[in-house]
């Protein structure tokens, strides 16, 4: 027998919805107001939802509930961009996993590192957008889960979309799979999907699109061919073909109604990404220097060093991913076989950041590697030890290098075009999804992941660049 106050969120929860919610959103309202009184330990709710089953509204709805009775919430995402975008729908500000769990340390040699930080909360829910993102590699979702539980009676809401691109070396999205949880965890969890399309959705092209595209997720197997799949176009004008020879004037046309900052070019590799960044950059942007006042570059390599001056910033972390904008340059230089340049930037997707003054390497910025490999790192480190050995100890050598200004530096790419991973987590007004080289082979189940998960980008416009005849009716 439901209690009073389960009875009370359920009904308030209930009230929040615009419209008669779906069976799917009727057994998350139940499933939410049981999670939020549950004296069960170590509670978790996954929450998924494919593109237009209303997940969003679910969450808005969700919020406003917590702010009614009162209930400390904390809105978490895995990447700035999907912070931003939390935000956004939501009306409440959210924060990154990395920047609230983590505090930045120097160990006894002078790295700077970071540690788990000490969750003050208590009675709190932990609300986490785009989960699927959430790998094992890092260690990420073992540092989540620990922090959210060593508050006392706090509890964790795992939100994502399982259709969507799981995270690199992974085959299914471990944040959102419930054996994982219960299992390797030991959390008591449970599980609501939604899956049913609000009818409203159905007015969009890249919706209706993207359903259909989950439909031959959900029905193929992994490792197996799927058929080409059709595109409707005629729901909306949302969804359009576009020609290669006519992608600079539609690129030059999306600025001019959106912004630069709201178009992205979507491709599946880093040597294609790369490409389309020269090809903006020379012929839309007019920009022949390596580095200019205005790029916009994607940070592909976590940094503590260059935030721990700023008051300004909560935290000490520039995150792989965040997107960064150049508002002034100082120099550039080339040293231990890399190029470089002094700069000065905002961080795009955090509200008022200051001009922050940091030093970028620009070798990877036209280079078809998403990042320097680790002996390429080794190989740097050894070469700026050398410039140090007069100092004599190891210690004092490797101190000097860790404060190098190229050792520092930001790695960073250029944000115009970027491969669906690094788009993951985002939206965009206009999304130009570039098909690439395809074979009838390449047709996966992931394949058709990675293709749902580019559509899903796109909130306004989609262009599908170069792609086959055969997928249009």
């Amino acid at each position: 027998m439901p209690s009073n106050y389960q009875k009370e969120i359920s009904d308030r929860l209930r009230s929040q919805f615009h419209q008669v919610p779906t069976n799917g959103q009727q057994r998350l309202i139940e499933a939410f107001s049981r999670f939020v009184v549950s004296e069960k330990p170590k509670c978790a709710l996954i929450l998924k939802g494919y593109a237009g089953t209303g997940k969003t509204t679910s969450i808005g709805a969700i919020v406003r509930t917590l702010l009614e009775i009162r209930k400390t919430f904390v809105m978490l995402a895995p990447t700035g961009r999907a912070a931003k975008v939390m935000a956004a729908y939501s009306g409440i500000s959210a924060h990154t996993i990395h920047r609230f769990i983590y505090r930045g340390k120097t160990d006894k040699d002078g790295d700077r590192g970071y540690t788990i930080a000490k969750n003050k909360f208590k009675n709190a829910v932990f609300i986490v957008d785009e989960a699927s993102m959430i790998g094992l590699g890092s260690g990420l979702l073992d540092d989540l889960i620990q922090y959210v539980f060593s508050g006392k009676n706090c509890r964790l809401m795992l939100v994502g979309d399982g259709a969507q691109l799981p995270p690199v070396g992974c085959n299914t999205s471990p944040a959102l799979n419930l054996s994982t949880l219960k299992m390797d965890y030991g959390l008591t969890v449970a599980e609501i999907e939604l899956t049913e399309v609000v009818r409203q959705e159905l007015n969009s092209s890249i919706l209706l699109n993207a359903h259909k595209l989950r439909l031959g997720i959900d029905g193929s197997k992994a490792g197996s061919r799927v058929s080409t799949p059709v595109f409707d176009l005629h729901a909306g004008p949302d969804v359009v073909k576009l020609k290669g020879e006519d992608l600079q004037e539609t690129i030059e046309d999306l600025h001019n109604k959106y912004g630069q900052d709201g178009v992205v070019v979507v491709t599946r590799s880093n040597k294609r990404a790369v490409l389309f960044n020269q090809q903006i950059r020379n012929r839309i942007l007019w920009q022949e220097d390596d580095i200019n006042i205005g790029d916009r570059l994607m940070v592909v390599k976590n940094n503590y060093y260059w935030l721990r001056d700023y008051d300004e910033v909560s935290d000490e972390l520039i995150a792989n991913g965040d997107i960064v904008e150049v508002v002034r340059i100082l120099d550039r230089f080339e040293r231990y076989g890399h190029k470089y340049a002094e700069v000065d930037v905002i961080l795009f997707d955090l509200e008022n950041s200051p001009h922050l003054s940091l030093t970028v390497m620009t070798t990877l910025l036209n280079d078809n590697r998403p990042s320097l490999s680790m002996n390429e790192n080794k190989d740097l480190y050894k070469k700026i030890a050398d410039d140090y050995l007069d100092l004599g100890s190891k210690s004092k050598i490797h101190s000097a290098v860790i404060r190098d200004q190229c050792y520092q530096a930001l790695h960073v790419k250029f944000a115009y075009s970027l491969t669906c991973h690094k788009a993951q987590g985002g939206q965009w007004p206009a999304i130009i999804l570039d098909q690439g080289y395809l074979t009838e082979e390449m047709m996966d189940r992931e394949w058709l992941r990675w293709l749902y998960t580019g559509f899903t980008r796109a909130v306004k416009e989609l262009h599908l660049l170069n792609f086959n005849k055969n997928f249009f009716q």
